[in-house]
């Protein structure tokens, strides 16, 4: 059956479309979209649920599961049996059912009117926004080993001889540094106003608290709230919350989050080479 879903895809020639599915739901459970409603046009139109199933390749099976859940949904009858006599009975729609058909047909007209119209609007908008979630989406997407993952823009590089120096812009205008060879810097594109992302374990983050990040040599600092200590037996996982809705984890000794009175609210900073840093592209 159909699934509610809203996406955006790539023309052939490269550019965004915006495209969208319709459906309805009753009580926050999936009652119909184009799928659905078209099984019960198709049973409107011959009138047996078996040569409505086979019009819209849909098992026997499935079609009355479909329509026996969408009469519970609905609160009454969309579909109903018809008694045998001369024509060997079958199946119709109800009254709500015809109504529910012709009602869904003149949204679905309605929300590609206003998709064609939103796609129309501004042109180069709409690639550039989607573009950007699309990026997303494929970092969200990527599977790592490393905790921490985070999405940025290059700032700034500072060309070596060996290693070249990159500087990311994350979430709520923080910044890591990372220290990558200059071969990685020209083969993943990494320049002023590319999109990247950063990988860092969590073991390779030092927690500070009470100023203790002044004494420590470690390139980047970013300073936040802790948000949650879980505690185990040799080592606990913290988690500090950085300003603009980002997070940074930890893994530290039990000894440490001891020592150090860890506790959520406090105020902490999160430290770690630049050298510890890798660096990706999309």
């Amino acid at each position: 059956m159909d699934q509610p879903a809203e996406e955006g895809t790539m023309n052939d020639d490269g550019a965004l479309a915006l495209h969208g599915k319709l459906w309805l739901t009753m009580n926050g459970r999936h009652l119909g979209g184009p799928d659905r409603v078209a099984l019960l046009a198709s049973i409107a139109e011959h009138g047996s649920i078996t040569q409505a199933a086979k019009a819209v390749k849909m098992s026997y099976k499935a079609a009355w599961d479909a329509v026996e859940t969408m009469n519970n949904l609905a609160g009454e009858p969309l579909v109903e049996r018809l008694a045998g006599g001369r024509g060997g009975g079958g199946t119709r729609l109800t009254a709500r059912g015809t109504r529910l058909v012709q009602n869904f047909r003149q949204l679905e007209a309605a929300h590609r009117l206003f998709i064609a119209q939103l796609g129309r609007q501004q042109p180069g908008l709409l690639d550039a926004a989607l573009a950007d979630d699309f990026q997303l989406m494929r970092t969200m997407t990527m599977k790592t080993s490393a905790r921490n993952q985070f999405f940025g823009t290059v700032e700034a590089v500072t060309a070596g001889a060996v290693n070249d120096e990159v500087v990311l812009s994350i979430v709520g205008g923080q910044r890591i540094v990372a220290i990558v060879t200059h071969a990685s810097t020209q083969s993943l594109g990494l320049a002023p106003g590319a999109a990247a992302f950063a990988l860092v374990k969590a073991s390779s983050i030092i927690v500070a608290v009470d100023g203790d990040a002044s004494r420590l040599s470690a390139r980047n600092r970013l300073a936040g709230r802790i948000a949650r200590v879980q505690t185990g037996a040799v080592n606990s996982d913290v988690t500090i919350a950085l300003p603009g809705g980002g997070t940074i984890g930890a893994t530290v000794t039990r000894d440490s989050e001891e020592r150090l009175e860890l506790t959520e609210g406090m105020a902490a900073t999160a430290l770690f080479k630049a050298s510890s840093v890798i660096l990706g592209v999309g």
